[in-house]
């Protein structure tokens, strides 16, 4: 058993991070006093893999964390101290659970599902009361400032091997992508946009670069505006960026698209909306012939999709032919 494990991808991590980077002056809940015995995400993999084979672990429970006891707001605070960031964090006894809940939602790329849970878990402490595993496997786990430290080399690197925000629960939705492969053709609105391309491998390249940090070529600030209201109704927002900044594979969550398709030696990526809709959505690139082919796909749910499609109709007109005039630029 763990408390917060520490790592890049790690759900409590990112959250942690996306308060420190963006937060200067933090109002938190009193229950970020509450301690904590943090763990580096790689102990957690040589605990794993130690209990292996290792008949004194067996039907046993065992409490893993570091030689560092500290409180959430400690925690918070060592990260600053990492990133070189001047961070102050007030508390105050009135901010209800709902209410923290809220403020992480908004605040974070996290779901409001699994703020809750974060909420939730802060008001018990975590600390270990059976780490005889330590002494069984021969294990002294790293301290919490030298977890940080590596988990931001691997970010640095681009060495993320796998991310939270890239589970399906992350958005918040239960869906089967193997239902959404195939865009259909019939009862759908579309958006078709058509260029030719003259450097096919440098259209490739900043399609594969799409989203995140490089944002979306064109007109971000209206792809932000969609991704504040997505997270006003419960979606998931734009914040949950992408893990990796040039590849992208199936499965993997891009902003508030899922990738159904990802093929970058045919040319084509399939992207399935996650944000909140009366409908389905798709948006599509795929090369043929010497030419870019960009197609947003909306199936919609009843009257309500019919009107959302014909409120936005005048926005796509230039949003997606700006886009796809910067993909195929020289």
């Amino acid at each position: 058993r763990a408390g917060i494990i520490v790592g890049s991808g790690s759900a409590s991590f990112e959250i942690m991070r996306d308060l420190v980077e963006k937060l200067p002056i933090m109002i938190t809940p009193k229950w970020l006093l509450t301690k904590c015995q943090p763990i580096g995400v790689s102990d957690v993999l040589r605990f794993l893999v130690g209990c292996i084979m290792k008949e004194e672990t067996f039907n046993r429970n065992f409490d893993i964390g570091c030689d560092d006891v500290l409180t959430y707001k400690e925690m918070l605070l060592g990260l600053a101290e990492v990133r070189k960031l001047p961070r102050r964090i007030i508390t105050v006894p009135v901010m209800t659970p709902r209410l923290s809940s809220y403020w992480l939602y908004f605040v974070t790329s996290t779901s409001y599902k699994l703020a809750t849970s974060l909420v939730d878990s802060m008001k018990v402490e975590v600390v270990c009361r059976n780490n005889e595993i330590n002494q069984i496997l021969d294990i002294k786990p790293i301290s919490y400032h030298e977890a940080l430290v590596r988990a931001f080399d691997k970010i640095q690197n681009n060495e993320i091997v796998s991310s939270w925000k890239d589970s399906y629960s992350s958005s918040g939705i239960n869906i089967s992508t193997s239902d959404f492969i195939s865009v259909p053709e019939f009862g759908c609105f579309k958006d078709e946009q058509i260029r030719p391309v003259e450097n096919r491998a440098k259209t490739l390249d900043r399609i594969w670069r799409i989203g995140g940090t490089t944002g979306w070529y064109y007109g971000n600030w209206l792809w932000k505006i969609r991704g504040y209201m997505d997270k006003l109704v419960g979606g998931v927002g734009l914040r949950r960026g992408r893990t990796n900044p040039v590849k992208i594979s199936a499965g993997d969550a891009l902003d508030f698209w899922r990738v159904l398709y990802a093929d970058k030696e045919e040319g084509r990526l399939l992207l399935l909306a996650e944000m909140k809709l009366p409908g389905e959505a798709w948006l599509e690139f795929k090369m043929k012939d010497g030419k870019l082919i960009q197609t947003a796909t909306f199936r919609p749910l009843g009257l309500w999709g019919r009107l959302y499609w014909y409120s936005v109709l005048p926005f796509h007109g230039f949003i997606f032919s700006g886009l796809i005039n910067k993909l195929v630029k020289e």
